[in-house]
């Protein structure tokens, strides 16, 4: 058991290496044609749960033997902090979910937000710092985890504490 983290930037391939699933909520045009098209290239013998909130239940909705893709980690948290919630309680959400799903074979998307500049506005700010602790969560639990850059994987290994001590 145990699942896969995807990271990377936005059209960097993530969605495409896990078979794309949506977890947004339609608040635009662009955002409902978005879904569209995920629901359009899903295999029609998929069981789908589109839970833009409550991941945890989602997670726990089906048999441990189910395959589960999250898609993606970065609307969920935006989903969070638009229903008000707080970091402190989003991220005990992610450790719990991040538990949860270890327990399934899965792939969980979410983008890297952090490799840019920082955000002029502090709900940007707080976005980004909470949603790199929350991929931090994930990655921790997770079984591997891959950087998409350009259609490209790259692996990404646990950092060895004992060896940077030397």
């Amino acid at each position: 058991m145990g699942f896969v983290l995807i990271l990377g930037g936005a059209r960097s391939g993530k969605s495409g290496l896990a078979d794309r699933l949506a977890t947004a909520t339609p608040e635009d045009p662009e955002m409902e044609d978005r879904i569209r098209r995920h629901r359009d290239t899903r295999p029609p013998h998929w069981s789908t749960v589109e839970e833009p909130v409550d991941l945890q239940a989602a997670i726990r909705a089906g048999p441990v033997s189910d395959f589960v893709i999250v898609d993606c980690l970065t609307l969920w948290v935006s989903n969070l902090l638009g229903a008000g919630r707080g970091p402190v309680e989003i991220r005990a959400m992610a450790g719990e979910a991040a538990l949860e799903l270890a327990l399934h074979r899965g792939v969980v998307v979410t983008n890297e937000v952090g490799l840019g500049i920082v955000p002029a506005n502090e709900l940007a700010r707080t976005f980004r710092d909470l949603l790199g602790a929350v991929n931090a969560l994930f990655a921790d639990r997770a079984e591997r985890s891959v950087l998409m850059v350009a259609g490209r994987a790259l692996e990404l290994s646990r950092l060895d504490t004992t060896t940077l001590s030397r």
